[in-house]
């Protein structure tokens, strides 16, 4: 252990006085400082505690109002949603007729091409039947050329006899 000199302890009085006439000095300071708080208050009818209140009833009604204000919103944009959903089903209906229109028109087209392509190879087939049988006759036929000379010359001849 360490034993203290008989010159230490007056040091250690000193030292022992000081922190408590500080310590004295700081409650003397803070109770100054609470008392003139509460004479602010009690005087000037400014309290903080109900000026917290009300702004917490303000933040409580303006969130209210927000509330309010979002839930029309949602109902406004569940409406305009089911609007939209109700006009995309209309116009897939849309659609889909119009696919099983254009489905019936192509079956039409397709059935007419094919009418049209058997209608062709019939003329062809009687063409080549006529170029057939045109080229089998006999040649005993004159050509209409060669009759209109005749029957030209014919003509000359009875108009000068008579």
């Amino acid at each position: 252990m360490v034993e203290f000199a008989p010159g230490n302890t007056q040091s250690s009085s000193r030292i022992g006085v000081q922190p408590i006439a500080i310590g004295a000095v700081a409650l003397v300071l803070v109770l100054f400082g609470i008392g003139s708080i509460a004479m602010y208050r009690a005087f000037s009818g400014n309290t903080p505690e109900t000026d917290r209140a009300v702004a917490a009833r303000q933040l409580q009604a303006r969130a209210v109002q927000v509330s309010e204000a979002l839930v029309e919103k949602t109902k406004g944009l569940e409406m305009t949603q089911q609007e939209s959903i109700d006009q995309l089903q209309e116009v897939q209906d849309q659609m889909q007729a119009m696919r099983r229109q254009l489905a019936a028109q192509q079956a039409d087209n397709k059935k007419l091409s094919d009418q049209v392509a058997t209608l062709t190879e019939q003329v062809e087939g009687l063409r080549q039947a006529q170029a057939n049988a045109q080229a089998n006759e006999p040649a005993a036929e004159p050509s209409p050329r060669k009759r209109s000379k005749v029957r030209s010359s014919y003509r000359k001849r009875h108009r000068s006899r008579g």
